[in-house]
């Protein structure tokens, strides 16, 4: 789009969100009173701040407007459900399909940024929504009516300091995108730098408060009215409304922004666009200009030579990043959000709608993904009481074999086959039946995975985030040392005293396919709880599993060699030696630790020589010295007792011949007689 330098007119009007239609301001009126009441809010400097009790003091007395405002949301969708029953009532449902595709989008956009965002969601959801409704929804992403020019450029002069034309070298005539709480222009500062320009919506934070005293409240009554519902609805409420408020504020998104580029920039193929701090504040952000396109746009994306399946498996690392390893997660990954660069980049935007996740919390989350691989229910019942799904007191007994009775048939051959939706959906079935209660955190986690799902599922509907997301959870379970997943990995690799061999080729196989796993630290946070107090059971299980293969390659190395010297030497070996054979768990056993090595020599990075400084530290440890101590005594032991039942066995084979051979040896002296 052609931009160039405008010069704002005079303010005179004030706007409604959902039209551009014009009112004229009373004489004397104050236009910032106007158009926004913030000063009522709890704004300080840390930002603007959400508190419920000054939400409720301010709508409390208000009963006609709170009355007004309820039977419009309910007016609105009632309207729009009672038209789908009637089109199915008159066999108008496919005709009139696209028809009520426009009034829902219309009827969300009227209703404001609220349930604009509950629209937003919706549109990443190809498996839930219809097609028709999909494309309408999705123009809520960035489509939304504008507002008009005058009142955009006020607030630019208002928060800034100076008319549009004194601080931007250049400016769009017109808003190149409108969103559910700004809309946003292109620009170019006056040193060179091209910029994308957003400016709040006029109103915005007296609607949006509205709406949530008005949500909040159903949320109380239900609540202590429906005792199904466990869950405590006013704290998601409350916790859903503390990211608005936060969004609400432009300096705070710019922080927000800062502080995700220093997590995650560093990420292979994500990128953060700058944010201009000297030209942001709370109703106004100046950020660097990006040239992208939406990732459930395919068409385009392929005509660009991108590929879009790649660009959704970077964004599924990055979220996992955000969630599982620093806990600073995109609460709002929606379409508009996420956009692919020509250079094949997948660039976030808007950092208004951000949430933490506790340390507890990941690694909760992470011992939880183990236990369900794991088939572990006793353990799963117990992550979700850590979790603050479930109290302290709860009774797990009758949870655990409910727990198991629902995720064997959800998780059939693979857990890698599962998305988020098949676990939400089982979960949900649990809801009811058992106390559980959804935490006010994990309702964000799980609309930002839902969301994220929904555009990968747009891309490819066979695509899996779980199959994706193992191998970082892998490299979490090697490569992390904290006492959580230490003991997770432990729970992983050991069943009932027995080493899993199978489990350690598939930790390993997964996560030599994360991009940022690095072996040789594995190895040496391996080591170091190896010889840990904590590592005491493994070295037990090492030496076991080290004398077996031992014992085992010996054998056959010494029955090889007697087969071939016999065969040199002509001799007839029947009855001579006694062979031991494996076991069919010892040779398989044998034969992963093969895969083993050649699955180590394959992962990027390997190079045996970083090996040679580590061997004389760990000859010299004393706990290397026990186990090599251990494994000599029991090799010696396994030796002499296969001598001693070769011998027994080799005479209980002759004393099985009916004697003969035995009376062959004590005729034979009389016979040379």
């Amino acid at each position: 789009m052609d931009v160039k330098t405008v010069t704002p007119p005079k303010p005179s009007i004030e706007t409604d969100f959902n039209s551009t239609q014009t009112v004229e301001l009373r004489p004397g009126r104050d236009f910032q009173e106007s158009i926004d009441r913030s000063d009522d809010f709890d704004n300080d400097d840390r930002g603007l701040r959400y508190d419920p009790d000054v939400v409720s003091h301010r709508y409390r007395k208000q009963v006609f407007r709170v009355l007004r405002r309820f039977v419009e949301i309910v007016g609105s969708f009632l309207l729009f459900f009672l038209n789908l029953w009637w089109d199915r009532r008159t066999g108008n449902a496919t005709k009139n399909e696209a028809k009520r595709a426009v009034q829902l989008r219309e009827t969300l956009t009227n209703l404001g940024p609220a349930y604009i965002k509950i629209g937003q969601a919706l549109s990443t959801r190809p498996d839930l929504v219809p097609p028709l409704y999909l494309e309408e929804l999705g123009k809520l992403q960035d489509q939304l009516p504008p507002f008009p020019n005058e009142v955009a450029y006020h607030f630019i002069e208002e928060e800034l300091g100076a008319p549009p034309h004194e601080i931007y070298a250049e400016l769009s005539e017109n808003p190149v995108a409108a969103a559910s709480l700004g809309q946003v222009y292109k620009g170019k500062l006056k040193t060179g730098e091209t910029v994308a320009v957003k400016v709040q919506r006029p109103d915005l934070l007296e609607r949006v408060a509205l709406d949530i005293y008005l949500l909040r409240t159903l949320a109380q009554w239900a609540q202590n009215n429906i005792k199904r519902l466990r869950s405590d609805l006013v704290a998601i409420m409350d916790e859903f409304a503390t990211r608005i408020f936060e969004e609400l504020d432009y300096s705070h998104e710019a922080r927000n922004a800062e502080r995700f580029a220093d997590l995650y920039s560093h990420i292979p193929g994500i990128y953060v666009p700058c944010i201009y701090e000297d030209y942001t504040r709370r109703r106004v952000l100046t950020m660097e200009w990006i040239t992208g396109t939406k990732l459930t746009n395919i068409e385009a994306l392929r005509e660009q030579g991108i590929d879009a399946k790649h660009i959704i498996e970077i964004g599924v690392q990055c979220s996992l990043r955000q969630l599982l390893e620093h806990g600073f997660f995109h609460a709002d990954p929606h379409p508009g959000n996420l956009l692919a660069m020509p250079d094949g980049r997948l660039a976030y935007l808007d950092f208004g709608m951000m949430s933490e996740v506790k340390t507890y919390q990941r690694y909760g989350l992470i011992e939880a993904v183990v236990h369900l691989v794991n088939r572990d229910f006793d353990g799963l019942a117990q992550d979700y009481v850590k979790l603050e799904f479930l109290t302290p007191e709860t009774d797990l007994s009758p949870i655990i074999p409910a727990l198991a009775a629902v995720f064997n048939d959800a998780l059939g051959a693979s857990v890698a086959e599962l998305n988020f939706k098949s676990i939400t959906d089982q979960l949900s079935a649990l809801m009811y039946e058992y106390p559980f209660r959804v935490p006010a955190y994990y309702a964000l986690i799980i609309r930002s995975l839902v969301t994220l799902e929904g555009i990968a599922i747009n891309v490819d509907p066979n695509f899996k985030v779980l199959s994706k997301a193992y191998p970082y959870i892998a490299k979490r379970l090697l490569t992390d040392s904290a006492p959580e997943l230490r003991s997770s990995l432990r729970e992983l690799l050991f069943k009932e005293g027995s080493f899993r061999w199978n489990r350690l080729e598939n930790l390993l196989k997964n996560a030599k396919d994360s991009d940022d796993y690095d072996l040789a630290n594995a190895l040496n946070q391996a080591i170091d709880f190896l010889f840990s107090e904590r590592g005491e059971f493994i070295r037990d299980r090492i030496v076991q599993e080290v004398v077996q293969n031992v014992d085992l390659l010996s054998q056959e190395a010494v029955n090889n060699t007697n087969a071939v010297l016999s065969e040199w030497l002509g001799l007839d070996r029947n009855g001579k030696t006694v062979a031991v054979k494996a076991t069919n768990g010892d040779r398989e056993n044998l034969d992963r630790v093969k895969r083993i090595w050649s699955i180590l020599q394959d992962t990027p990075g390997f190079d045996p020589i970083q090996l040679v400084p580590i061997v004389p530290k760990l000859l010299t440890k004393p706990e290397t010295q026990k186990m090599g101590q251990q494994i000599v005594s029991n090799l010696a032991q396994r030796a002499a007792a296969r001598l001693i039942r070769n011998v027994f066995l080799s005479e209980e084979t002759q004393s099985k011949n009916g004697g003969r051979v035995l009376t062959d040896r004590i005729l034979a002296p009389a016979r040379s007689r």
